[in-house]
């Protein structure tokens, strides 16, 4: 009796959690789009115009906010509450009863509504929750110094003796908290070098960016990156300047932190930031009924997987961890992991091997998921207390490799992020043979760096430079027309370190005796300067 008693409390209360129901409400227009488009500072920082205008990236109608009148009359609905908006997907996200939202169909600017719930139907005109974070939260016993290792296996360390560390470079990182980075010790650094741009928690809509403290992941996600205790731990890109957005609610699973990440897209791009790293994932829900399939996850079909694409065809590097699902029954990666515009990251152990909790990939996805791996078992943190310690996931991975990103992107700023995903692909250690685990393997940035050197600057006015890297004997190349030429070499910090004139147009140049290191070629002739770089092996 008192069973049954209990069984039929229970699904009275599962009623009740779930009568409010979440879905996407799609408008028809804007207002002012051309307008807009063709005064583009009336919507974007001057950031993001001279980013996209660099890279070539147009402004369009997804760059113009959301018609606020729209939202202003959803909100004035009885029954309504509108939790977030995206400028990209024209739409927002709102909570109600299923009637209560059904009869917003009837507002002639209202072209679309999307339930969360997949069994309640798609208006249109023309289980138990996961914890993400779990294999995350046991620590590991900690030596100082084993920071070394997540750097050294994708050699960003070599970038960073050439002084690339990511200056310049904008990162926005989107997770689940973030606190204490205001006081933090191992952010002193950041912080006295202005590196902290700020943020906006879109959950509880504040910029107090640090106040939440249910969850220190997003603390962690960051020490990967901009973190640095001298002489016992330096993040992988150490400076450049970040944004923190909050958009995981860590007490729920529901597809308004979807809805919330986009947002938090769509203000990086707004502020012209270059890289987002995502340590985020999403496939079920408090809700049964708003799961998604192993289908679901092609790229294409998930709310935050449009919004990862549109981001990066904004311009924007996306980087996303895989998940840490690999040895579980769902496997593969989650959304928005799965998206082909999304740099998705893996993990693997200290010595490079599959890390068995690492998402995979399968048939589902378009394209080569994951897209590359860095240590994600044993990575080595700084907690919300100023300890240094070791935790396990793709949440780690992901930003280790993010920072790598923002050093070679620093190193070569005339590259597009497409560009720059290219060449940490063709650096990787199986590019030849990638496959669902390691994806095209683990990046070598000093390698990347040398590739997209000599893609991006060889060809110059006909101009070739070659091998590079170089351990001996250079070969520089230029055209016919090009006489009288005066050759200077200069080191990374502008000192000449060679100076020859040649009369050829072809010809070597001995670089034996140099530094191992980065070096400015400089060729003058007919009043003209062609400039390359090359890397001394």
């Amino acid at each position: 009796m008192k069973v049954t008693v209990f069984l039929y409390l229970a699904l009275c209360f599962s009623h009740v959690a779930f009568a409010q129901q979440d879905a996407w409400v799609y408008f028809a227009d804007k207002n002012n789009v051309e307008t807009s488009i063709q005064n583009p500072i009336t919507i974007l920082s001057q950031q993001a115009i001279t980013r996209k205008n660099l890279h070539k990236i147009p402004v369009d109608s997804r760059d113009v906010p959301v018609n606020e009148s729209y939202i202003s009359l959803l909100k004035a609905a009885n029954g309504i509450s509108v939790l977030a908006k995206s400028k990209w997907m024209n739409a927002v996200h709102v909570r109600g009863e299923v009637d209560v939202i059904t009869a917003l169909f009837d507002l002639e600017f209202v072209c679309r509504i999307q339930f969360a719930d997949k069994n309640l139907a798609v208006l249109s005109r023309s289980t138990v929750r996961n914890d993400k974070f779990a294999i995350e939260a046991g620590l590991e016993d900690f030596n100082y110094g084993t920071a070394q290792n997540q750097v050294n296996m994708i050699h960003v360390d070599e970038l960073h003796i050439e002084n690339y560390t990511g200056a310049g470079i904008i990162i926005a990182v989107i997770d689940a908290g973030f606190p204490n980075v205001n006081t933090m010790t191992s952010f002193n650094k950041l912080r006295a070098n202005n590196g902290l741009l700020g943020g906006y928690d879109f959950v509880n809509r504040t910029s107090a960016i640090d106040e939440y403290t249910a969850s220190s992941h997003g603390t962690k996600v960051l020490s990967t990156m901009a973190g640095y205790i001298e002489n016992q731990f330096v993040g992988t890109a150490p400076d450049a300047s970040y944004y923190l957005f909050r958009t995981e609610d860590a007490a729920i699973e529901n597809p308004v932190e979807e809805s919330y990440w986009v947002e938090a897209a769509e203000r990086s791009d707004s502020l012209g930031v270059h890289i987002i790293n995502s340590s985020l994932g999403y496939n079920t829900f408090d809700n049964a009924n708003y799961n998604y399939s192993r289908s679901d996850m092609n790229g294409t079909t998930t709310f935050i997987s449009r919004g990862a694409n549109i981001a990066s065809e904004k311009g924007i590097l996306v980087v996303n961890s895989a998940g840490n699902s690999g040895n579980n029954s769902w496997g593969i990666v989650t959304a928005p992991a799965d998206a082909p515009g999304v740099v998705t990251v893996g993990a693997v152990n200290a010595d490079g091997l599959y890390a068995v909790f690492s998402s995979r990939g399968d048939a589902s996805q378009t394209t080569q998921k994951p897209d590359v791996v860095a240590q994600g078992l044993g990575s080595i943190v700084i907690d919300e207390m100023d300890a240094i310690v070791a935790n396990n996931g793709t949440s780690f991975s992901a930003p280790i490799l993010a920072g790598g990103l923002a050093c070679l992107w620093q190193a070569l700023p005339n590259a597009n992020a497409e560009q720059i995903k290219q060449y940490m692909r063709l650096s990787a250690s199986q590019y030849t043979a990638p496959d669902y685990f390691l994806g095209y393997g683990i990046p070598n940035f000093q390698l990347a760096l040398s590739h997209g050197l000599s893609l991006l600057e060889n060809d110059v006015q006909g101009f070739k430079v070659y091998p590079n890297p170089v351990s001996n004997q250079l070969y520089i190349q230029m055209p016919a027309s090009h006489e009288g030429r005066i050759l200077k070499i200069y080191d990374v910090l502008g000192k000449l370190v060679m100076e020859q004139n040649y009369s050829n147009t072809h010809f070597s140049l001995d670089v034996s005796h140099l530094n191992s290191g980065l070096y400015i070629l400089s060729v003058i002739s007919n009043n003209q300067t062609v400039n390359s770089k090359f890397i001394k092996s």
